[in-house]
């Protein structure tokens, strides 16, 4: 099938719309962060930055850790902004941009999510690193796409979905992360069940002048357990980033950088210091 010009939008050099990057921007191993400003706080730690480009609110750079390649690129907030990254990154690396095509023979990516997050635990501590086994997400992004469960993930959303019975929230999807990448890069470290909200105030809980229509929401994300899962933490990306990369094919995990715990009702006092140490951790694993 050839894909229509106005289904995979190019620019007038040949790059992608959104992200404006041409084929052979970006590397297998892509790190994503939302702030445009964490992308350099990225690069500055790679032996060599090869490209720079930037567009919107989506800014890339492409370079060398050693002998491997590695992109960190921002996607901004929100799952869909996760939608635009997501489907024009997998083009980039599957689909002919001459022929409109998809590729014979498919990539697959690792995609690498670094990113801030507030704990739903009191016993995870501010500035702690945490990985997401799975994202539960609360936004719409996948009534769009095809699902198809593992049993495991079936069975555990079905359990998750019992503790939200009557309240008015968007059907809940949930994807496990990707076990290479967690046992690569998130071994030794915390995790738990990432949610993944569609917005940062009445949609994480936080009511400040208008009344929030789900008051009692972060303590039922908090109550939740089944076997040893719980819900950890909550954030605005994960969900999206782990049902389409399922989706499409790629491998995805999700790092979180606990800046704030909605039990103790604390901010880190030095957050940027944790994200650095995050950072350096990945890369190092990487």
């Amino acid at each position: 099938m050839t894909i229509p010009e106005t289904d995979l939008i190019l620019n007038p050099d040949g790059s992608v719309y959104h992200l404006n990057l041409l084929p052979g921007d970006v590397a297998e191993t892509i790190i994503t962060v939302g702030d445009q400003d964490r992308v350099a706080q990225v690069s500055k730690y790679f032996d060599r930055i090869d490209l720079k480009k930037g567009k919107r609110e989506f800014l890339t750079h492409t370079g060398w850790l050693g002998q491997k390649r590695v992109t960190v690129i921002s996607t901004g907030i929100g799952t869909d902004n996760i939608d635009i990254v997501l489907n024009e990154l997998d083009a980039l690396a599957n689909i002919d941009f001459a022929t409109r095509k998809v590729k014979d023979k498919l990539l697959s990516l690792d995609i690498v999510r670094l990113g801030t997050s507030g704990a739903l635990q009191a016993d995870i501590p501010l500035d702690s690193v945490l990985i997401a086994d799975y994202g539960l997400g609360f936004d719409a992004l996948m009534n769009f796409y095809p699902k198809q469960n593992t049993d495991q993930e079936a069975e555990l959303l079905q359990h998750l979905d019992a503790v939200f019975t009557g309240i008015n929230l968007p059907k809940s999807y949930l994807t496990a992360a990707s076990l290479s990448l967690v046992q690569k890069i998130g071994f030794g470290l915390p995790s738990g069940i990432t949610a993944t909200a569609p917005g940062f105030y009445a949609p994480q809980g936080r009511q400040v002048r208008a009344a929030n229509a789900v008051p009692n929401f972060i303590e039922k994300l908090q109550s939740f357990q089944h076997q040893q899962q719980k819900i950890t933490n909550l954030e605005m990306e994960t969900a999206g980033i782990y049902a389409l990369a399922k989706v499409l094919g790629h491998q995805a995990l999700s790092v979180n950088v606990i800046l704030a715990n909605r039990v103790s009702l604390q901010f880190s006092k030095n957050p940027q210091l944790a994200i650095n140490h995050a950072i350096k951790l990945i890369l190092d694993r990487l």
